[in-house]
């Protein structure tokens, strides 16, 4: 959810503007008095303005100067109902993100909205991620022990620095962007662009501009020539999430610019050279669509060089105890991160996670925020999992332990398969595991020397 300044004297203009913000779910802040509206911009501190440039206090032209000067990476839409050629080259040219005449569709805004939204969170990312290339990408800091997730790191470390067209599949909330920024960031362009674009998000015609570019006067609204996406990551990485959802026509012309790597703005004659990675994730079988006539066969051959598939959650729920320690870990701080007891945990694991870790996180974020006494008793997860988890006994779900055991015996299992999952996730090396439990390497020590002797009797 992003904050959305709209400013407007027009009372009706500004009520259109806000149900569609409102429609994506964003958090709008209204004005019809533009001076009103400057003085409230660092203190709202929005990622996006949307402004008239005809007003009486202050035009948009002022606005844009104003956002540009007090805010960093908060961008601009101007509109208004008495443009020309020349105040739109205006707008483009000084920094407008978009520009959009009176009177326009609710969808035409929505878009432009939502990709305005999408383009300012990716550059923020790339931003941060360039300051802790290493440490924030490393294939290590994508949680889970289990056999299906070694090979999906031993595919990342073996497959990162080449410049191979990469096709990760997996369900929706597997992980599939952090991988994709794993593969980018350990490899030689890291110190290059990131540019992900969900390929779902906008019409065709919109995606054709926004990955090529075009060329000014091509189409209603191009004021002004524009580089598309692909030259954005020019020397880098360019990431095609959801590419299942692409339509044929545009699939087409994605394969001509993978076989000569160069591109045609939409609109122009001249072609332009481009070296850059292409990364793609599908959380559709794409040989699926391809048999159903969906989806070009020789694409699919071009974009799966190297296919990485991510397994869903429920066929690792090994994994889930160091998932939720991750989770717990981010959620607290400074706070110790085991807040989880031990029923809440074999619940956790009887459940089927549509949603994946994505789903995962959410709940443990949703317990965190309701629990008492800094622990996660079953009461607090979500309803679903609950009732799902309900249905099954512990005896018939996998990696959980049997009703009648004593509690502190559990707990202590617990602990030592976790400190020795650990200590196998970092390769045997044991310094690195006591590091990532925030423990010292003497309390690791004598956790494992308690839980053997203990073990032996």
């Amino acid at each position: 959810m992003a904050k959305i300044v709209i400013i407007d004297d027009e009372p009706n203009i500004v009520e259109l503007v806000v149900t569609a913000c409102r429609e994506l779910g964003h958090e709008t802040f209204p004005f019809v008095n533009s001076s009103k509206a400057l003085d409230q911009l660092e203190v709202i501190a929005p990622q996006l303005v949307i402004s008239d440039i005809k007003m009486d206090k202050v035009d948009g032209f002022e606005v844009l100067r104003r956002v540009h000067g007090a805010l960093d990476n908060c961008h601009v839409i101007l509109m208004t109902g008495y443009g020309n050629e020349e105040i739109a080259e205006k707008a483009i040219g000084e920094g407008a993100r978009y520009y959009i005449r009176k009177p326009f569709k609710i969808s035409e805004m929505q878009a432009r909205v939502r990709h305005t939204i999408e383009f300012s969170e990716t550059a923020k990312e790339r931003d941060t991620l360039k300051k802790v290339v290493k440490r924030a990408s490393n294939p290590d800091n994508i949680i889970g022990t289990s056999p299906k997730m070694d090979e999906v790191y031993h595919l990342i470390r073996k497959v990162a620095d080449t410049d191979s067209t990469i096709l990760i599949q997996g369900e929706s909330g597997t992980g599939k962007e952090l991988v994709a920024r794993a593969l980018h960031y350990n490899s030689s362009r890291q110190h290059q662009p990131f540019v992900a674009i969900n390929c779902s998000a906008l019409p065709e015609n919109l995606l054709e501009s926004e990955l090529f570019g075009h060329k000014k006067g091509s189409f209603t609204g191009a004021v002004a020539d524009k580089a598309g996406l692909f030259e954005e990551a020019e020397r880098g990485t360019i990431f095609l999430d959801e590419v299942n959802s692409m339509a044929v026509p545009l699939q087409t012309k994605l394969l001509r610019v993978l076989q000569e790597r160069q591109l045609r703005r939409v609109g122009d004659t001249k072609t332009v050279p481009i070296n850059v990675r292409v990364l793609a994730a599908t959380n559709e079988g794409l040989l699926e669509k391809v048999k159903d006539g969906k989806f070009r066969e020789d694409l699919y051959y071009r974009l799966a060089v190297i296919p990485i598939e991510l397994p869903p959650l429920r066929d690792r729920v090994e994994d889930i105890p160091l998932l939720v320690h991750h989770f717990l870990k981010k959620n607290a701080g400074m706070n110790p991160p085991d807040k989880i007891d031990a029923k809440a945990l074999e619940t956790l694991q009887c459940y089927h996670w549509p949603g994946n870790v994505r789903e995962l996180e959410n709940a443990i974020e949703r317990a965190s925020a309701l629990c008492d006494d800094n622990l996660i008793r079953v009461q607090d997860l979500p309803p679903l999992v609950l009732k799902q988890a309900g249905s099954h006994t512990p005896s018939d779900t996998p990696g959980t332990m049997p009703i009648g055991k004593k509690l502190d015996d559990f707990i202590r299992d617990q602990e030592r398969r976790f400190i020795e999952e650990s200590i196998k996730h970092n390769g045997g090396n044991r310094e690195k595991a006591a590091k990532m439990l925030g423990i010292s390497m003497a309390t690791l020590y004598r956790k494992l020397e308690t839980t053997r002797a203990v073990k032996v009797k």
